[in-house]
């Protein structure tokens, strides 16, 4: 049929049993292919399973089984359930992304984006769930947790893979203008994950010193109102403090403040002084204070904020604590000139006062603009783009992932395994109780001889969102041997005609998808569709209150009971339990 309908749904994660989250989001794309089928259309509705993970792992740990067996075994229940559903799935197309003929075009996939430059390998602040032990991508981080372990994440350094996705930043934003079928929910919280923000950077000359420190920031116009320099721990004048047991303890103190916004927005201000100072671009002889500060990174702008306290909560708090002037350029439009900021910050809209030249400007409307043309006129700062978005970490220190395809000669250096060699497999014979990650432990199958020469395997495995990013391609042609899909089936069936799935993945795994159509369609004629998913539709939420016991354990509905009307005791012992707020089901919160 020259109509087509490709109807999808998320995968789902093998856990065990289906759940309701399940049948509902699997009954509308029932509807949808049936009504399409019914109606002449040839129809692509099929099922696989996101089979790689932590919880596999975890389980494996606590059953004694190894975690393909657990997988597998979890496949066949889940896949008997929604058999007896009778839904219109088309079985023949079944995949699962732990199985190597799957990984084998992911690892493949993996060395064409190295090879391109859309990979890289840097050393830099990760997030780490003391809990899972393992990294977790900016995404992964809710509130400044583990999205699946709930632990407070802490920053930690390390050297790791990541996929350039902000290479595509630009494109990224743009294109959500094209998604007509997108809910604008889902495409307003891509919008400000993308985080495209103008603004300028700023030279402040150090004080006796030749050096210049570079700032970035969106509000220039508040120049008047900066009372300190605040820079990353990271910042190359920590060089000269590197040897001081105060700034040691310093830097230990602020790897506890995850990397996250939200992280560096909820955790306490913390400074140090260098006693250095920088000088003020447009007021002669003053004197700004430079700080080293927990709240600032290395990969926002340069590392380096100018703090404007009256004016910004956070430059406020930290100006409160380390007694530091607090000085208002912007008054509300409804207030006289004499408008002083005192108990808190005052971000919003306004006219600029105690500005010199640009009093009277309309903040940030006209103001902001205004002082970059002065900045650059006088060779003092330059305008400047700044995106919100990082590049996607994606190594984990885990065993139950796809091995990447990576190996290390006796230098150090990162070479891809020759395609001949893929799939590069995972070792059946494993220890997960060893501390930190297995395969680091698994000294034969480190070791890999090439061409008579011997290498160190990678021992990090693809985070699992990089199998769902481009499965939707494989189900197109589920028994290719040659690539990972064929180019005329792509060519029929892509994009997705309606893709159906939880609106908690709005950022996480559909940004993801959109960044590897891009990375797929780089520099490739043979590949040309840009948007993975035509129409999305967000199902909604299974919910149900959660429950804790005196030790911070989940506990399942059916271990409390009511007592007078109330979820309050366990059963069995009279405990008392923590009833916590009614959230979207999951395994992990037992919350089903």
């Amino acid at each position: 049929s020259s109509k087509k309908f490709y109807c999808l749904e998320m995968f789902p994660y093998p856990s065990g049993k289906i759940h309701m989250g399940h049948v509902r989001n699997y009954t509308i794309g029932d509807v949808l292919a049936r009504y399409k089928y019914l109606n002449g259309f040839n129809v692509l509705h099929p099922m696989g399973w996101d089979a790689f993970g932590l919880p596999a792992e975890n389980a494996s740990k606590l059953n004694n089984l190894h975690p393909k067996e657990w997988t597998n075994k979890n496949i066949k229940v889940m896949k008997d359930q929604l058999k007896l559903l009778g839904l219109s799935i088309d079985w023949d197309l079944e995949i699962s992304t732990c199985d190597k003929e799957y990984y084998k075009h992911q690892q493949e996939l993996f060395i064409e984006f190295y090879n391109q430059g859309l990979v890289s390998r840097k050393e830099t602040y990760v997030n780490w769930d003391p809990v899972e032990k393992t990294v977790l991508a900016n995404e992964q981080v809710i509130n400044g947790k583990g999205w699946r372990s709930n632990a407070v994440v802490e920053r930690k350094k390390l050297s790791q893979w990541f996929f350039n996705i902000t290479k595509f930043s630009e494109e990224l934003l743009n294109d959500l203008e094209n998604l007509n079928g997108w809910p604008e929910k889902v495409k307003l919280m891509q919008k400000n994950w993308i985080g495209k923000s103008f603004g300028c950077e700023i030279n402040f000359k150090l004080e006796n010193r030749s050096e210049f420190i570079n700032v970035f920031t969106t509000r220039p116009d508040t120049i008047f109102g900066a009372s300190f320099l605040a820079l990353s721990v990271d910042h190359p004048l920590s060089m000269n403090f590197k040897r001081q047991t105060e700034f040691k303890n310093f830097k230990e103190k602020c790897n506890k403040t995850g990397t996250t916004e939200e992280a560096l927005a909820n955790a306490e201000k913390l400074g140090f002084n260098t006693n250095i100072f920088a000088e003020h671009p447009f007021i002669k002889n003053k004197k700004i204070p430079v700080f080293f500060a927990n709240f600032v990174l290395m990969d926002y702008g340069s590392g380096a904020i100018f703090g404007c306290p009256a004016h910004d909560q956070r430059d406020f708090d930290f100006a409160k604590k380390y007694n530091l002037n607090i000085r208002t350029v912007v008054r509300p439009f409804d207030k006289e000139d004499n408008f002083t900021v005192s108990d808190e910050a005052y971000p919003g809209p306004g006219v600029l006062i105690n500005s010199d030249f640009l009093n009277g400007l309309n903040a940030p409307s006209d103001s902001v603009k205004e002082t970059i043309k002065i900045l650059e006129d006088r060779s003092l700062g330059k305008k400047k783009v700044n995106y919100r978005l990082k590049d996607w970490g994606v190594s984990r220190q885990r065993y139950w992932g796809c091995p990447i395809p990576i190996m290390y000669d006796e230098k150090g250096t990162a070479h891809p395994i020759p395609k001949s060699m893929l799939p590069v497999k995972l070792p059946e014979n494993i220890d997960l109780k060893v501390k930190g990650n297995p395969l680091d432990s698994n000294a034969d199958w480190k070791e890999i001889s090439v061409d008579g020469k011997i290498y160190k395997r990678e021992t990090d495995t693809l985070d699992t969102f990089v199998c769902s990013s481009w499965y939707y391609l494989r189900f197109c042609s589920p028994k290719e041997n040659n690539y990972g899909f064929r180019k005329e089936d792509i060519d029929y069936w892509m994009p997705v005609d309606q893709y159906i799935g939880g609106v908690e993945h709005a950022i996480l795994h559909l940004l993801y998808s959109r960044f590897f159509m891009r990375a797929l369609n780089y520099q490739n004629t043979n590949f040309k569709i840009k948007e993975p998913f035509k129409s999305l539709f967000t199902q909604g939420m299974v919910c149900h209150e959660t429950y804790k016991d005196k030790n911070n354990n989940w506990l399942s509905p059916d271990e409390v009971e009511k007592v007078e009307g109330k979820f309050v005791k366990k059963i069995n012992t009279n405990e008392n339990v923590i009833v916590g707020p009614s959230e979207s089901m999951s395994k992990s919160k037992k919350n089903v």
